[in-house]
This record gives C-alpha cells, sequence and structure tokens, in this order.
C-alpha cells in the first residue's frame, strides 16, 4: 500500500507532466497559427524545475521550425511571384515594355525604394542606364558606365552579382566623378547588382538599391539574380520578336516595292508599246504628248527650240522654262521647276526643243525614267518632222523660185503647186520680209509657219525671204494682210520685220512683177524710216505711184480724193474746185475766196465740209501734197476730157 509521501509525490510529478504537456501543446499550437516569435517566449512554469529544459528546449526547436516554415513560405511567395513575372514577360511583345515591367517587378518583389536596368553597348564598350523605377535624378538615368567602372560595370564585366551596403565608402569599387555624381545626387547609398545573362554572354545589370545603407541578404541576391534570369529570356524573345517584326516590316515594304516595280514595268512596257505604235503608225507630236499625258497622268506641252508651241494636251498654254530646260540640257535628265517637270528634247548636242508635265509634283524615278523616254521619242519626231519639212521645204521652195522668175510653163507649175496643196487659180497676195535683227534662217522658219498655217507657200529669193498667201478676199488689197504679217512676225521673233507686199495675183504668169513690185515696196519702206511696218505701194501714196511699174493714175486719185468726188457728183458741188483754190492761194482762206468769187464764210464751210470728209489730218504736210497731187492728175485728165465721174468712187 503507497504511503502518504510517495501519493504526494506522485501528484506532484503529475502535476509536472502535466504542465510541460500543455506547454508543448501551446508551442504546436502557436506553430500551426504561424503566431509572432513574441508569442513564444512565455515563461516556464515555476514547477517546471524537471522539465524546464525540456521545455526551454522544445520552445527553441519550434523557434528553428517557425523560422523554416517562415523561409518556405517566403520562398514560395518568392516563387509565385517569380512565375508571375514571367508569365507577365511572356505576354509583353514590346521590349520597352519588357523592360519597364521587369525593373518594376524587382522594385516589388524587393521592396527596395530604386530599381534600374543598364543594359550593354558593345559598339562603344560600356553600359547605359535603360530604365529606372524610382529615381528622381535626370543625370542618374543618364549615367554610362565603362566596364569594370562603379559597382554596375564590374557586374558587366565580371558577369557576378556585387552589392554594398554603402557605395559612397566601399572602396571594393572604381569610383569615376561621374558615377559618384549620378549616385550622389539619386541619394543612393545600398546597391545590388545582379547580370543578365543569355548563355555566357552578358547583355547588361539589373540593379535594386536603398537610400539608406543596409545589408542584402543572400536571399535577395538569389531572388534579384533568378528575376534577372527570367528578365534576360524576355528581353532576349521581345528583341527576337521585335527583329522578326522589323523583318516581317521590311518584307512587306520589299513585297511592296516589287509590286510598285512590276506595275512601273508594265505601265513602261504600255508607255513604250503605245509610243513605238505612233512612230509607226505615223504620228505626229500632238499624238505623243497626249499619250504622255495619258499615261503619267498629267498635262504635256511641247515647244521647239525657239519655244514655239508644237503641242498641247490637257493643260493651258504655257511658255517653256529657259532655266529649266538649260538645267535639263546640262545634265541630261528631267528637271522640276515652279511645279512643272521638263526635259529637254536633244539630238546628240543639238537642242530641238524641249516636253513639259504639268500636274505631276510626285514623280517618282520610275515615271521620271519614262517621261525622259518620251523626250527621246519626240526628238525622233522632230526630226523626222524636220527631215520631212526640209524637204517640202526645198520642194516649195523650188516651186515659188520658178514662180517668180518668170517659168514658160504656167500649167507645170499649177500642176506642181496642187500636189502641195496651193491652188495658184485663186488670188494670191505676195509679201517680201526683211528684218536686220533677225537672223535669215530665223525669219525664213518663221515665214514657213506662217505659209503652213495659210496654204501658202514660203522661201528664199535671191537675198529675200518671200511668202505666198491666199489673199485675204477677193477685190481687198495687200496691204492690210502685210501690216498684220508684220506685226505677227514681231510677235514671234521679238523683232520688228518690215514686209513689203503686192497683189492679189491669179495665175502663174503674175507672180513675177508682184515679187518685183514687193520688193520695191519693202525697198521704199526702209527708206521712208518705216522698217517693222506693212504696206503696199498703193499704201505709199503718190511715191508707191511712181515706184509702180503700172502706173494707175485714175486709182490714185480715188484713193485721196475719193470721198470728195464722190460728194460734188452727188450733190453737184464742186468742193474740188475750192479744195484747188485754197492750195494754189497757198492755203489763204481770203485769197482763195477771191480767186472763187465768194465770201470768205463760204470758203471756210466749204473746207469743213471737205475736213469731214477726208479726216482731220487733211492739212498735215504730207497728206497736203498727197492732195494736191492728185487734184494736178485730176485736172490734166478732165482736160483730156476725162468727166469727173471717172474718178469717183
Amino acid at each position: 500500500m503507497p504511503t502518504t509521501e510517495d501519493s504526494g509525490t506522485r501528484g506532484t510529478g503529475e502535476r509536472t507532466g502535466t504542465g510541460a504537456l500543455s506547454r508543448l501543446r501551446t508551442l504546436l499550437d502557436l506553430l500551426d497559427r504561424g503566431a509572432p516569435v513574441e508569442a513564444f517566449q512565455d515563461p516556464a512554469p515555476s514547477d517546471a524545475d524537471a522539465d524546464a529544459a525540456v521545455v526551454a528546449d522544445a520552445t527553441r526547436v519550434a523557434l528553428r521550425i517557425r523560422r523554416t516554415l517562415g523561409q518556405h513560405r517566403r520562398r514560395e511567395a518568392e516563387l509565385a511571384a517569380l512565375f508571375d513575372t514571367a508569365g507577365d514577360l511572356a505576354r509583353l511583345r514590346e521590349p520597352d515594355a519588357v523592360l519597364k515591367a521587369i525593373v518594376h517587378r524587382a522594385k516589388l518583389l524587393l521592396g527596395t525604394d530604386v530599381t534600374y536596368l543598364s543594359l550593354n553597348d558593345e559598339e562603344a564598350g560600356d553600359t547605359y542606364m535603360r530604365v529606372t523605377d524610382g529615381s528622381v535624378s535626370a543625370a542618374f538615368q543618364r549615367v554610362r558606365l565603362g566596364m569594370g567602372e562603379g559597382l554596375g560595370g564590374l557586374v558587366a564585366e565580371t558577369a557576378r552579382p556585387y552589392s554594398t551596403g554603402d557605395y559612397r565608402d566601399d572602396r571594393r569599387f572604381r569610383h569615376t566623378t561621374t558615377i559618384d555624381t549620378a549616385v550622389t545626387e539619386e541619394g543612393l547609398r545600398a546597391i545590388l547588382g545582379v547580370p543578365l545573362r543569355l548563355g555566357t554572354r552578358v547583355i547588361g545589370v539589373l540593379y535594386a538599391a536603398d537610400r539608406t545603407a543596409r545589408t542584402f541578404t543572400p536571399d535577395e541576391v538569389a531572388l534579384l539574380s533568378s528575376l534577372a534570369d527570367h528578365a534576360a529570356i524576355a528581353i532576349d524573345g521581345a528583341r527576337l520578336l521585335d527583329e522578326t517584326r522589323t523583318a516581317l516590316v521590311e518584307l512587306n515594304a520589299a513585297s511592296r516595292t516589287i509590286e510598285a516595280h512590276n506595275e512601273a514595268m508594265r505601265r513602261a512596257e504600255d508607255a513604250h508599246d503605245r509610243l513605238t505604235d505612233l512612230v509607226l503608225r505615223g504620228g505626229d507630236v500632238t499624238d505623243v504628248a497626249t499619250a504622255i499625258g495619258t499615261v503619267l497622268q498629267g498635262g504635256t506641252l511641247v515647244h521647239d527650240a525657239e519655244g514655239a508651241e508644237l503641242a498641247r494636251a490637257g493643260t493651258d498654254p504655257r511658255p517653256p522654262s529657259a532655266e529649266a530646260v538649260t538645267a535639263s540640257r546640262a545634265g541630261g535628265r528631267a528637271v522640276f521647276v515652279h511645279g512643272t517637270w521638263v526635259c529637254a528634247v536633244l539630238a546628240g548636242q543639238e537642242l530641238l526643243g524641249s516636253i513639259a508635265l504639268t500636274g505631276r509634283a510626285d514623280l517618282d524615278d520610275a515615271d521620271r525614267r519614262l517621261f525622259e523616254r518620251a523626250s527621246l521619242v519626240t526628238a525622233l519626231l522632230l526630226l523626222l518632222r524636220r527631215s520631212v519639212a526640209e524637204t517640202e521645204d526645198r520642194i516649195r521652195g523650188e516651186l515659188l523660185g520658178d514662180l517668180l522668175t518668170r517659168a514658160t510653163d504656167p500649167a507645170g507649175l499649177s500642176a506642181r503647186a496642187r500636189r502641195l496643196g496651193v491652188d495658184l487659180g485663186h488670188p494670191h497676195a505676195l509679201f517680201v520680209l526683211h528684218s536686220t535683227a533677225v537672223p535669215r534662217a530665223r525669219l525664213l522658219a518663221a515665214a514657213a509657219r506662217i505659209a503652213q498655217a495659210r496654204e501658202g507657200l514660203a522661201g528664199p529669193h535671191h537675198e529675200d525671204v518671200v511668202l505666198v498667201c491666199p489673199a485675204e478676199a477677193p477685190g481687198v488689197g495687200s496691204g492690210p494682210a502685210a501690216a498684220g504679217i508684220s506685226g505677227e512676225l514681231r510677235q514671234a521673233l521679238a523683232a520688228p520685220v518690215t514686209v513689203g507686199a503686192a497683189g492679189p495675183v491669179t495665175g502663174p504668169a503674175e507672180f513675177a512683177a508682184a515679187y518685183a513690185e514687193a520688193r520695191r515696196c519693202r525697198t521704199a519702206l526702209c527708206a521712208l524710216g518705216r522698217e517693222g511696218t506693212g504696206a503696199a505701194l498703193h499704201d505709199l501714196g503718190f511715191l508707191g505711184v511712181l515706184l509702180g511699174d503700172q502706173t494707175d493714175l485714175g486709182g490714185y486719185v480715188r484713193q485721196t480724193l475719193g470721198p470728195v468726188l464722190a460728194y460734188d457728183a452727188k450733190r453737184g458741188t464742186d468742193l474740188v474746185q475750192t479744195l484747188r483754190a485754197y492750195f494754189d492761194a497757198g492755203a489763204s482762206r481770203s485769197r482763195a475766196a477771191e480767186a472763187l468769187h465768194v465770201h470768205v464764210n463760204t470758203v471756210v464751210q466749204r473746207l469743213e465740209r471737205i475736213g469731214s470728209l477726208l479726216g482731220r489730218d487733211w492739212q498735215r504736210p504730207e497728206r497736203a501734197l498727197e492732195l494736191q497731187l492728185a487734184l494736178r492728175i485730176h485736172q490734166v485728165n478732165r482736160h483730156d476730157g476725162s468727166g469727173p465721174g471717172d474718178f469717183a468712187a
């Protein structure tokens, strides 16, 4: 039977064991709840003299287990964050977005003040700041580190992670003024840098930094290194994707270039076929201008070497730019001047003319070459045209020469003229052209253009340039036509041209005499100081009568006194007699009144009537001389038995 002492001892032991077990159960509950460290520091029971060591040892074990579990949970959280980061980076496609995501995720994982990333520049041999998160210094965001310089340069050079608790006082790194200034301006103290590696190649450095001094743990180094490994793969993937995208863009651009080239080739072939067909069909310059405008979708003008328009399609007339033609001729290419493409039309070094394209400011190389090719076709047509024109001009010149030298075969001349489209049976006017300011060749070319436009003849004869054109109207003299031709040539040649005219004449036999008369008229115009004008002999008054080989006195009188003669014949007056008396009296009204036995007021009234009939300038000396000569001829004819009516208009 147990004693009382044994019973007491057993009771105490039972209570003690029960307290230790309770404490151990409490420790397990604390571990299960993940309680803070402070909860594990409760004092052991006072009666736990035997089990106190066991409880204390169990508490230490529980704390180790807690630390291990905490590390596992933290590692699990870090791994989960790394997996999330890898997933996020895998979804990004733009390199800049990938870099920003890496730096921001590093800041979240390590909880530092600043994170940043630098990339290596293989050409420069250094590493430069690419992306920052949390940085406030512009100088820090632009800093470059040479290989081996500073913490980052050392990481980039050695491909190993480095950290410092306080960079400013850490002598392990090669300090430079640029780096130290940037770090000081940013206020950084503790810095951790790990390499961004692709295999054995370092492409950059990933950093985490705080503005207070502290030591980075191995876990933080491992975490940032793991993030850097994921980041390097993401950066390389984004780079490859960007290069692929760029390659696709370049491939698409190349494809478009090929398509554009094929289109240009097709258009060039089409244009070549069109222009070749035009040449083979005997098309003219106008056809070429139209075809070029259609192919190049613009307006076209073609001018000769003198600037005269030869053809125009789809645009308004405009003179050629001498500056552009000169530049194109010198460079052998089409030039763009003042909104117009211009290409000189050349045969070797000879300028035949120019071709202009309007409405196309964006002419690409293919269309430019096409335009230049069109100028070659134009040159070919102009050469053919010139060859034909020279042959035709020679034939026309030979015909004109035969007409002006009193040929003895009128029927043969008429037949030759008909083959050239000229009907000598219709009235024609003849003009002799002269200019001291224009070379004879240019004057002849301008006359040939007029002859072609009016279905006439033009050519050289002796020292003259002769033009024959159909008369403007039956019975109309050639004087007004001569004045018109003189003005037309002045405008075309920018120089005065004197034109003596004769005719109209009908039939080959009359041309030689008409040429002689027109030549005398041209000589008279120059002698009278009327160079640069056009007229016929009968427009020169009594001088024309004297120079004419067939003196038409009646015509001269009618031309000079016609209105007065007609007035007298119609009303039975004798204004002619009053006019003669006035001139005989030396233009004295009073003496004329005495000779006529009338009052001076009557003479005044008659003279006013004469002035209204002859014009205000009838008393001008030159006109007065013409009138007096006509009065004398009229008086002589009356004495010969001719009546006043013979000269009436």
